[in-house]
């Protein structure tokens, strides 16, 4: 049965909400699809992309430098992963279907595959975020890492607050290895049915899988003066990067002190307005820092992008005004890290608590 988001004190607040971010747009004559600066700053990032990878097989360099190089490379790719393929694949890039679909194939750069992504992510996580057994991105490493208070508690969970960021950067390794391969094969992902795809698309997920192995494992091996050894130390210096860039961005919207992770009532559901729910799963980080604006691609305003994820990220800040603003006038809450330290603390202040057995007494 699917789940079901029941508005029991009828709400209003999307409603409100929507005309409001509405009348903005329209009053100041723009579109909530990319803008000029938008589409420079993807620039930047593709093209920084092709520049390190070009420099890696000039073979040009020497083993420290191709190391940095490759680090570097990872950073980009989850900092196009962010700005370009995020967007993209919620169709908020631009009003062209052909467009979103060409930008969101960059998310093959990343070693990941975009058809899963928009199942696991834009259907099943968008719409049941954190409801444990239905959005299993909050399955972080099931076992190992313990988020939801009705999960039994393993002794080595004790210390989940210090292992946990080992085992993010090790998301993007899992991504290009196992992940998409378990997603596509899952006859169910959360309660969404998963059983048939595309044919198509069982043909492009492995192609591209080829294709990503050989432009950063074999064709290195074939031009580069260095050994198997380095080249794959190489490829971990990538992923490693890009996977912690990953992890830490997410956990930090939705794995933070204040968060809710409610429990559906069996033949009933939530008992709440969808965009009410969420709003007490989501937090944002660093609002007011264009740094983390520019490099996150408006994920730490990520209440704002689950509220409207067909807006392309550029416009949050002056939709973070509108949000938070409608939010108070209906007494509901609008949860903030004001720094990404200070998300960083509370993130690791909650995993510690979920570690430990009074969590469970509790619980």
């Amino acid at each position: 049965m699917q789940l079901k988001f029941v508005n029991t004190t009828r709400s209003s607040f999307f409603a409100t909400l929507r005309q409001r971010v509405d009348a903005h747009f329209k009053e100041q004559g723009l579109s909530p699809h990319a803008n000029g600066p938008m589409w420079i700053k993807a620039g930047l990032f593709l093209g920084g992309y092709l520049l390190l990878y070009g420099l890696i097989l000039s073979n040009q360099f020497g083993p420290w430098t191709m190391l940095a190089l490759a680090a570097g490379l990872g950073a980009l790719a989850a900092f196009i992963g962010f700005n370009v393929s995020h967007d993209a694949l919620h169709g908020a890039f631009s009003s062209h279907s052909w467009v979103n679909k060409l930008l969101g194939d960059t998310f093959y750069l990343l070693g990941a595959n975009p058809y899963v992504w928009k199942i696991t992510h834009n259907m099943v996580h968008h719409t049941y975020t954190n409801i444990p057994g239905h959005d299993e991105d909050i399955e972080i490493a099931p076992g190992l890492i313990r988020v939801d208070t009705d999960e039994p508690l393993r002794p080595w969970q004790r210390y989940q607050h210090w292992y946990a960021f080992a085992l993010y950067s090790l998301a993007s390794l899992s991504w290009v290895f196992r992940k998409d391969y378990l997603k596509f094969f899952k006859r169910q992902i959360g309660q969404h049915d998963n059983s048939v795809h595309p044919r198509k698309q069982y043909f492009m997920l492995f192609i591209s899988k080829a294709a990503y192995y050989f432009f950063f494992l074999l064709l290195p091996y074939l031009v580069l003066d260095l050994a198997w050894w380095q080249i794959l130390t190489g490829f971990l210096a990538i992923h490693l990067v890009e996977g912690l860039i990953l992890g830490l961005v997410f956990q930090l919207a939705h794995v933070v002190e204040g968060t809710a992770f409610p429990v559906p009532i069996e033949g009933v559901g939530i008992q709440e307005a969808w965009a009410v729910h969420q709003l007490r799963t989501t937090a944002n980080f660093a609002p007011r820092s264009a740094v983390a604006a520019f490099f996150c691609g408006g994920l730490n305003r990520q209440i704002e992008h689950h509220l409207f994820p067909k807006v392309c990220h550029i416009h949050y800040p002056a939709l973070t005004e509108i949000v938070k603003q409608t939010a108070h006038d209906f007494n509901l809450p609008y949860l903030e890290n004001p720094s990404f330290v200070s998300a960083l603390h509370s993130h690791y202040r909650l995993l510690k608590k979920l570690g430990r057995p009074s969590e469970v007494s509790a619980s």
